[in-house]
This record gives structure tokens, sequence and C-alpha cells, in this order.
């Protein structure tokens, strides 16, 4: 088939990857967000899709808007027989999802129905699910409603970040989304409409959404720290603060701590929770790099009895 790949983060670029070596299909085209400022300088950079495609020799078609008449015009030209999507950014409107004869289909990152939404991988570890997975569906209207093709399933392992979950997924989803443009052009592969049970929502997870709630259990604490890295990030307060917690261990024979109350040792640091306490292994200070715990907390000199957050 005729593809036009649309994705635009890092995350996108392992499947754009595999349909370029498949040697079945011919990605004419990729779609991705515009180029955005980046770095202290601000300065305008290419996403990371964008780059590859240049690499590949590839047309890199960079609409503002999905429906701008220009955008719509030139993929109307190119004529693809399927738009295959990852993580792209943006609402396509019904004129542009008439275009490929057969449709977008998106690569997301959760077993659907669950976790519909922007943040599928940090709302999965954050549940505390112990297996998760990707999905390709045939794009609708609807918040990723569409019938589905095909998945993969994935462990979620007990340190997993949503970093290290989201690379993993995004390898095996490459292979998934590959397998899945093969079955629509042989015609041996049908999406079958998404059961209206087991449906939750993952929305883009914010900065208030990261805040430690220290009177939540350790296992509660240790899945926001986990589902908020490296992105937003989760955090606290301290001396009237922000810290951010990077990295943190449940450790459940420290029962002796109140929710926040901190305690150093010479190599390391606690924090109480709302049932036993978590070991800080890493941290970063407002406006300095990460550190191990042990070395903030000797920074920091901690008194008795002060505590994380309000």
């Amino acid at each position: 088939m005729k593809l036009v790949f649309a994705g635009t983060p890092e995350v996108a670029v392992p499947a754009l990857d595999a349909l370029l070596a498949s040697g079945r299909h011919e990605v004419a085209a990729v779609v991705t967000r515009p180029d955005a400022p980046a770095g202290r300088g601000r300065r305008l950079v290419a996403s990371p899709v964008a780059e590859r495609a240049e690499e590949a020799g590839i047309e890199v078609l960079k609409p503002v808007r999905p429906k701008d008449p220009g955008f719509l015009e030139r993929l109307r030209e190119i004529a693809p027989d399927c738009c295959p999507v990852v993580a792209y950014g943006a609402l396509l409107p019904r004129v542009a999802l008439d275009i490929p004869a057969h449709g977008w289909v998106n690569l997301h990152f959760s077993l659907l129905p669950a976790w519909r939404g922007a943040a599928p991988v940090q709302h999965a570890i954050m549940a505390g699910d112990e297996i998760t997975g990707a999905s390709t569906f045939l794009i609708e209207e609807g918040l990723d409603s569409g019938p589905v093709y095909g998945t993969v399933t994935e462990e979620i392992r007990p340190t997993d970040t949503s970093g290290d979950l989201l690379t993993r997924l995004a390898f095996a989803g490459a292979g998934l989304l590959a397998a899945t443009m093969d079955g629509i052009e042989d015609g041996t592969l049908k999406a079958v409409p998404q059961p209206g049970e087991g449906v939750s929502l993952a929305p883009k997870v914010n900065v208030e959404d990261a805040r430690v709630d220290w009177g939540t259990p350790a296992l509660r604490v240790d899945r926001v720290v986990r589902g908020c890295t490296p992105a937003p990030g989760a955090w606290t307060t301290f001396r009237g603060e922000r810290l951010k917690i990077v990295q943190a261990r449940p450790v459940p024979e420290r029962t002796d701590l109140t929710p926040g109350q901190l305690s150093a040792g010479k190599n390391n640091v606690y924090a109480g929770t709302g049932s036993y306490a978590v070991e800080l292994l890493w941290v970063q200070p407002q406006g300095k790099k990460p550190m191990s715990g042990a070395d903030w907390a000797r920074g920091v000199r901690i008194a008795a009895g002060e505590t994380l957050g309000d």
C-alpha cells in the first residue's frame, strides 16, 4: 500500500522505521506537528519524526491544523491507501479521515477500551495495573473508540517508569502496526468493535496531578513517582521550595514515620506515607540537577521532625 505516516515524538520513530524496513509498503510522506521552540535559546526544532523522515528522503508535511486546505489538497494528490498514526498530537477532521481508502489506523499504547486518551501509560502505572499493551484501531471521530485490528500485551514491571514502559511498547507496537498494514492490504485482518464495558479514560497528566500526597499509602506514592517519570515529574515541597522526586522505593519495615516526615541516615533518607515509609533514592531540588537522596539530605541538614509537603 501507499502510506502517509502521521506522528511527532520520539516514541513514534520505531513505528516509522518498521514501516520503512518492511519492504512491502511505500511510505510516500510523513505528517507531523510544526517545528516547536526548544532549549534555552527557544529556537525552532523539527520533531523527531520529521528528522527521521528527512534522513530517509521522505516528503514532510507540517500543517498547523489538519483541516488546512493546502494540507488536504496535498493529501488528496498523494492519494494514500492508508495513513498509520502514532502520537501525532492533533485531532483529525472527518474530511481528512475520508481521504485514504482504508482510513487512518492508530497505534495506541493500551489494551483498548482501557485507558483511552493522551496518557495511557502513565495512568496504567498509577492505577497499579500489572498488564498493559498496545492496540491498532481505525480512527473515528470519537476518542480512541474505533474498532480494533490487533493488540500486543506487555507486563508492567515493579520498577517501571512511564518512560521505561513506553520505550518497550514503542518497539512492540511498531511490529504490530507493520503487521496491521500487511493484514489490511491482503484482506486477512478485520477491525472488531470495542466492547462497551471496561472503558477507562487517560487524560493528560498535568503538574498538579504529579504532586505527591504523603497521606496516601506507600504503594500509591511509588506509582505516582513512577507514572510521572520522566514527565511531568512527581514533586513535593520542602522548606517552601519545590522538590522533584525522581526515584523512590517502598520500605515496608519502616513504619515509625508520619506522612511526609523525614528521617536521614548516613547513606539514605526516608519519608513517611499513609502506610509505611519510602526511601528517596533520587531527587532534584529546584534549580539544580538530580542527585541521590542521601546527598540531598546531607546538603540541607534535615532537622528532627521536618516534613515534606504542606
